[in-house]
């Protein structure tokens, strides 16, 4: 019953994030000429080029994006990402013609409404959800590629901005992207790590099985070595392993499902660089 409470409390959290995102681009950014990053900036360039609804295009555009997230990240993610994503996608629409609140002064636009979408993506990515599907883009190239996440979220979104300086013109692509580094900054304070890495330490007595079940669930590697508890007789088994943000609650879930009573311990990794080891093999230290 708790998880159930607790999993509510999680959607409804994703809903007020997605609510509050909705609220910073239809009354500070899009009456601006003020873009978003990622599949929200293209829907809306693609919005203003075709005359069609924002929300619309937000769901539509995402929908391959999410269904890349369900296959290669996990039912309950993309569960409730598509709660993210729909609701962001609805409360665009309801707001379409809300006051604006800030007009003409670029500096205000770019930070007040940046500190908005922010909070808002930053509230959903810490309950499990997504509400841009470029995040989930990111994480399933950085599994194939030797880059890591944010580098390849930055990469995506100079092509997103390009494509704003069609339609909003220069100023516009370079408010968009001011904005866009404001709000992934709330969000690594909201969220504890935009498009970074956290490094899990878990000392477990079903250390082969946790570690068969992340590489089979997660594709991520892990090593693990023989450690002696302070007592100096009790040996204990420490398993690491390095994921990304998106990867983290799926993590603790195998965890949990494999052996309830692990002990663990999570850090912030700031940079990493992948040398020899496959992602899928695991090392004895």
């Amino acid at each position: 019953m708790k998880q159930k409470t607790m999993f509510i409390i999680r959607i409804l959290l994703i809903i007020i994030g997605a609510f509050i995102t909705a609220y910073g681009l239809e009354s500070i950014l899009i009456p601006n000429n003020v873009s978003d990053g990622g599949v929200t900036g293209i829907s809306i360039v693609s919005s203003t080029l075709l005359n069609l609804p924002l929300g619309i295009l937000i769901g539509i555009l995402n929908i391959p994006f999410v269904w890349l997230g369900y296959k290669q990240i996990g039912k309950k993610f993309a569960f409730l990402s598509i709660i993210g994503i729909l609701s962001l996608s609805i409360f665009t629409s309801i707001m379409h013609n809300i006051p604006t609140i800030i007009e003409g002064d670029s500096l205000l636009v770019t930070v007040v409404g940046g500190v908005i979408i922010g909070f808002g993506m930053g509230l959903a990515l810490r309950n499990g959800g997504a509400l841009d599907g470029i995040d989930m883009l990111a994480v399933l190239l950085s599994r194939k590629l030797p880059f890591g996440t944010s580098d390849l979220i930055l990469f995506l979104n100079s092509f997103v901005f390009i494509l704003v300086s069609t339609v909003f013109g220069l100023k516009g692509a370079i408010l968009s992207s001011i904005a866009y580094f404001i709000a992934s900054k709330v969000i690594h304070i909201i969220e504890e790590g935009f498009s970074g890495s956290k490094t899990f330490k878990i000392i477990s007595s079903n250390h082969e099985t946790l570690i068969t079940e992340i590489q089979t669930k997660l594709g991520r590697y892990c090593t693990y070595s023989v450690i002696t508890a302070s007592d100096m007789q009790t040996q204990l088994t420490e398993v690491t392993c390095l994921i990304n943000r998106l990867e983290e609650q799926k993590l603790k879930e195998i965890i949990n499902t494999v052996d309830p009573k692990a002990y663990i311990a999570i850090y912030e990794t700031a940079d990493y660089h992948v040398g020899n080891i496959k992602k899928k093999t695991y090392i004895k230290i």
